[in-house]
């Protein structure tokens, strides 16, 4: 059997990169077909034993600096890939790679991240950020790929999505239902300590992971707190830093772990569809103080691995903390890294296999 996987575009090895690769472990690509391409970011990647075939637009002069910028030429894109060779697609999807043709006797599975945010669900948000005369022209760009998103989506015969957040939205969006398998974390890099006086939080500096919320509890706390990230929000975050507060930037994994394994508590605010952090900090025996919307409402369990908070605020953070600083005790450093295995790499090749397995016509 022939198999084929599509994703987006491989540009850097984030979080559906690391998907991408546990995939290609589990059930091996003869091809991988992707919109762009940039070999240096996958040397040491599993991904790059493998035959990779960029899009036409891979082509263009520096892309790779501004290829989020090619949305409406996606969609051609990603329909002049071939797969008629192949018996199974697998395609890996946050935006178009889901999309790609495919023929009434293959079996085609995708795992998708979410339906593609700037066409459904953040389209306002998106168009705001625009100018008027922009805005005109982006409406109608949006609609017209919302039209083909929704069409082309027929052309996938299993979505597994990764969460139950994930899963509403390609009900909402496209009628269809959807398999949850949560993404692979590297939970046995991890390990338990016997904990800090410092909580901890660990974030890509940008608006939407609400840091300043956290740090800004912080402050009126009077606790310590290390900050673990980089990104433009770094200079804002240093500014508005009491005494209390630690600013680290980007940390080796060497270094995380151990600031992990030895820290009080884990502080998250950030509304995700998944969230790897989170479990990251359960893998080190860590009680997770979070905002309880997103992903992290799937991975923590309130009162037994974790504390919910439901208002990104520095005032609920501050009441969340304060409740937890009552509990602490009753938190069981074990027993919340035994949880955390739920969500390893092994388990999500089991499951994944166990999908492929159940779908496919022809014997892997």
């Amino acid at each position: 059997m022939k198999v084929a996987y599509v994703h987006d575009w491989l540009i850097t090895r984030a979080g559906a990169e690391k998907v991408l690769e546990e995939m290609v472990k589990t059930v091996k690509a003869d091809e991988i077909f992707t919109l762009f391409y940039k070999r240096e970011s996958f040397k040491n990647s599993p991904i790059s034993q493998f035959k990779i075939t960029p899009s036409f637009l891979n082509r263009l002069p520096f892309v790779h600096k501004y290829y989020r910028s090619l949305l409406p030429f996606m969609p051609l894109a990603i329909e002049w890939f071939d797969l008629r060779g192949y018996d199974l697609v697998i395609s890996s999807s946050h935006s178009v790679a889901k999309n790609v043709i495919t023929l009434p006797h293959q079996t085609h599975i995708c795992y998708c991240y979410t339906p593609m945010r700037y066409a459904w669900d953040l389209t306002h948000e998106y168009l705001k950020t625009l100018p008027p005369i922009s805005k005109i022209f982006a409406h109608k760009i949006l609609h017209d790929i919302r039209v083909w998103d929704y069409v082309s989506s027929s052309r996938v015969d299993v979505f597994i999505a990764d969460s139950k957040i994930v899963a509403k939205r390609i009900k909402r969006y496209y009628n269809r239902d959807a398999v949850v398998i949560y993404p692979p974390v590297e939970v046995e890099k991890f390990k338990v300590g016997k904990g800090g006086d410092y909580f901890i939080t660990v974030s890509r500096l940008v608006p939407y992971k609400k840091v300043d919320v956290i740090v800004s509890g912080f402050n009126e706390l009077g606790l310590k707190l290390l900050v673990v990230g980089d990104g433009p929000e770094m200079g804002r975050i240093k500014k508005i830093a009491g005494k209390n507060v630690e600013i680290l930037g980007w940390v080796e994994d060497k270094t995380l772990v151990e600031l992990l394994s030895n820290a009080r508590a884990f502080v998250y605010c950030a509304y995700e569809d998944f969230g790897i952090s989170p479990v990251e900090a359960m893998a080190s025996g860590l009680p997770v103080i979070a905002y309880g919307y997103g992903g992290v409402s799937e991975t923590v369990v309130d009162g037994e691995t974790g504390i919910f908070f439901y208002e990104q605020s520095p005032k609920a953070l501050k009441e969340a903390v304060l409740k937890f600083l009552k509990v602490e005790d009753k938190f069981d450093r074990e027993r919340i890294r035994m949880h955390s295995l739920n969500f390893g790499a092994d388990v999500f090749r089991e499951k994944f296999l166990n999908v492929v397995k159940s779908s496919v016509k022809f014997p892997l």
